[in-house]
């Protein structure tokens, strides 16, 4: 075990214990319909909102509304998604000509109908599966009207029906869970947004790119001719972490220079991830008035999670005995970061079953994927939701 795998979880852990609370106490004012410090810019949108859906934000809704409320969401989110894979041949920002009949030399025509759907179910789901290299497969605009907004909406339903369970606990006497379009309103405008916007600006800073330039020709060292995908990530990449969707917009995903920089966006990337899991232990805590229940989530939480990570670093940094390797495991590792950082990221990444990584899972030592597996099988209860 090292300095550097030790300092890296407890550091994760000690932002996360000091923003976890009033993160979790803001979230509960914006779905409860209190004032917090955003309600002033925020809620002439919210009611623009509102007024152009023609939803009622007083009506409350029963547990059958609201899940028909949520399919329905979910059936329109899963046609458009679907419909803009498909034609994405006949619309703008598609600079390699994905989906065309003559696209650029060395790209394929993969968006098949099988494809398609796979993708749309997968986004829908907040599940990620992706059978596709992003930077080969998607247009600009499939990846910021198509992933990039089914992060949001998948993250927002999530969240919403995160909600309206915990009002279940909370409240007695009454069939009413809330109104599953204003808590989706709510958590896209007041949470995802601006968490995504900082994360975006941050991002940005630290050399992730957001363009719309057509593809680079470069000549590697050796001297031969290599294609450098480029296009609008630093949009989509806070998203993609907060979300937990994980879908990358590069097909290595966080272990991408242009997605994953430095090592300080390395550690800002997995606390994006953890980020609003850990705060709902305290949104429930103060929604069910006891915010001690939500210490004791979040105490369990972290213990499990700081478990896998040392765990995992270890295995990792100790190596294959039978080779002898000097340093550890660094197979399928990210180099730039070392053992230790891929390692926690790894746990990071399956605790909370997100999709994002910077690092081969399959590489790994016996006894870290079966920490990974355990993460994977417990459900998202470790910081997931």
């Amino acid at each position: 075990m090292t300095w550097s795998s030790l300092s890296q979880t407890f550091a994760i852990l000690a932002v996360l214990a000091a923003i976890s609370k009033p993160l979790g106490a803001f979230m509960a004012a914006v779905f409860e319909g209190g004032r917090t410090f955003l309600s002033r810019p925020v809620r002439p949108i919210e009611g623009l909102v509102y007024r152009v859906c023609r939803i009622d934000p007083e009506l409350q809704q029963n547990w059958t509304t609201y899940a028909a409320s949520l399919l329905s969401f979910g059936l329109l989110n899963f046609l458009f998604f679907y419909a803009l894979l498909r034609w994405q041949q006949f619309l703008p920002l598609n600079p390699r000509g994905f989906g065309t009949l003559h696209p650029l030399p060395g790209n394929s025509v993969p968006m098949t109908p099988d494809l398609a759907f796979n993708t749309a179910v997968s986004f829908l789901t907040n599940t990620s599966w992706q059978s596709y290299a992003g930077e080969s497969t998607l247009s600009y605009l499939s990846q910021m009207l198509g992933i990039t907004v089914q992060s949001f909406t998948s993250a927002g339903a999530g969240m919403a029906v995160a909600i309206a369970l915990i009002r279940g606990f909370a409240r007695q006497g009454t069939d009413r869970l809330g109104n599953f379009w204003v808590d989706l309103t709510r958590a896209t405008l007041y949470v995802l947004l601006p968490l995504s916007l900082l994360g975006a600006l941050f991002l940005c800073s630290q050399g992730v790119i957001q363009n719309f330039h057509p593809y680079g020709q470069v000549t590697t060292v050796e001297g031969a001719r290599q294609t450098v995908a480029f296009g609008p990530v630093a949009s989509q990449e806070p998203i993609k972490l907060i979300s937990s969707d994980g879908g990358g917009f590069f097909n290595a995903n966080s272990a991408h220079p242009f997605e994953n920089p430095t090592p300080l966006t390395n550690f800002v990337e997995m606390f994006l991830i953890l980020i609003i899991p850990a705060a709902f232990p305290f949104t429930f805590g103060v929604m069910a008035n006891n915010t001690r229940h939500g210490w004791t989530l979040f105490a369990a939480m972290a213990l499990l999670f700081s478990g896998g990570c040392l765990i995992t670093a270890w295995s990792e940094q100790s190596g294959n005995p039978a080779f002898k390797v000097p340093g550890g495991n660094m197979e399928g590792k990210e180099a730039r970061f070392g053992i230790a950082a891929s390692a926690v990221f790894s746990v990071v990444s399956t605790a909370s079953s997100d999709g994002a990584v910077n690092s081969s899972h399959d590489s790994y030592k016996p006894l870290s994927t079966l920490v990974q597996m355990f993460n994977l099988k417990s459900g998202e209860v470790i910081f997931g939701r």
